[in-house]
C-alpha cells in the first residue's frame, strides 16, 4: 500500500504544480508544454484508479491531438499576448466569484465524503471481474446512456459544421470546380465547329 500511495502523491503533486504553470507561465508554448504533461500525469492517477482505457484515451486523443494542435497553432499564429492582457484586471471580480463556486463545489463534495463514507458505494455499481474497463464503459455508454451519447455527437457536429462555416471566405474572381454545371454540360455546349476555309485563319 505504500508504493500506490507514493505514485499517487507523486502524479497529484505534479499534475497540480502542472496546472498552475499552464496559468502562470508567461510564454504560451510553456505552457501548452505544462499542460501536455498534466495530462500524463492525469493519466498516471487514472491507471491506478484501474480505469486504464481512460488514462489511454487522456494521452491518445488529449495529448496526441488537441494539445499538439494547441502547440503548433500557438507557434504558427502571430498573437500579441501582451495586448490580451492589458483588461486582464477588469475581469478579476468575475473570476473570483467563479474560483469560489468552484472551491463551494469542492467542499461539498469532500464535507459528503467525510459525512458519508460508504455513500459512493451505495451509489455506484461494481464492474464484474469477469469483463474488462473498455467493455464496462462500452456497454454504460450504448445502453444506458445512448440518447446522451448520439446527442452529444450531434452538439459536436453542428458545432464543426458552424465553425467552418462561419470560418470559410470565398476570394472574389476566383474559379472553382462546380460538379452540377459539369455533369449538365452537353456536346452543344462543350464544343464549337468552325469551318476554316482554305489560306484562311481563325479570326480574333
Amino acid at each position: 500500500m505504500i508504493i500506490p500511495a507514493l505514485f499517487f502523491y507523486l502524479f497529484a503533486t505534479v499534475c497540480i504544480a502542472s496546472a498552475v504553470m499552464v496559468v502562470a507561465a508567461k510564454n504560451p508554448v510553456h505552457s501548452v508544454l505544462y499542460l501536455i504533461l498534466a495530462f500524463v500525469n492525469a493519466s498516471g492517477l487514472f491507471v491506478l484508479m484501474g480505469a486504464e482505457f481512460l488514462a489511454m484515451i487522456l494521452i491518445v486523443v488529449y495529448v496526441g491531438a488537441v494539445a499538439v494542435l494547441f502547440l503548433f497553432v500557438v507557434m504558427m499564429l502571430d498573437v500579441d499576448f501582451a495586448e490580451l492582457r492589458q483588461g486582464l484586471l477588469q475581469y478579476l471580480p468575475v473570476g473570483f466569484v467563479v474560483g469560489g463556486i468552484f472551491v463551494a463545489e469542492l467542499l461539498a463534495v469532500v464535507g459528503a465524503w467525510v459525512i458519508g463514507p460508504n455513500l459512493p458505494q451505495a451509489i455506484s455499481a461494481p464492474i464484474p471481474p469477469s469483463i474488462t474497463n473498455t467493455e464496462a464503459i462500452g456497454r454504460v455508454l450504448y445502453t444506458q446512456y445512448v440518447y446522451y451519447f448520439q446527442a452529444a455527437g450531434i452538439v459536436l457536429l453542428v458545432a464543426m459544421i458552424g465553425a467552418i462555416v462561419l470560418t470559410l471566405r470565398h476570394k472574389p474572381n476566383v474559379k472553382r470546380q462546380s460538379i452540377p454545371d459539369q455533369v449538365a454540360r452537353t456536346p452543344a455546349t462543350a464544343i464549337e465547329v468552325v469551318k476554316v476555309q482554305p489560306g484562311q485563319g481563325l479570326g480574333a
